[in-house]
């Protein structure tokens, strides 16, 4: 089982940042890859980020040059600097690690950008 705990989400302003944190703990030994995702209201779940052990990145578009994902491999910890939010980026954002096929989420940290 893998734990994964999320923080630093918020209400900012436009044109704001954000950090957020998630830390896994429990059996995280062969974990690769690591991502955010997010969910605003009404819609689906989409991919905001991911990064693999070796730091190989991948963002959605709609972040590209705003986001930047980036982990810390000793404490088990991925991080999203967020700059320049709009009020598109609202949404419940979701830490998310796969581990021998079986998908594991956090509990998701709401982030709200006021316009």
């Amino acid at each position: 089982q893998v734990q994964l705990v999320e923080s630093g989400g918020g209400l900012v302003q436009a044109g704001g940042s954000l950090r957020l944190s998630c830390t896994a703990s429990g059996s995280i030994f062969g974990i690769n890859v690591m991502g955010w995702y997010r969910q605003a209201p009404g819609k689906q779940r989409e991919l905001v980020a991911t990064i693999t052990r070796l730091n190989r990145r991948n963002y959605a578009d709609s972040v590209k040059g705003r986001f930047t994902i980036s982990r810390d491999n000793a404490k088990n910890t991925v991080y999203l600097q967020m700059n320049s939010l709009e009020p598109e980026d609202t949404a419940v954002y979701y830490c998310n690690t796969q581990l021998f096929s079986e998908a594991y989420w956090g509990q998701g940290t709401q982030v709200t950008v006021s316009s």
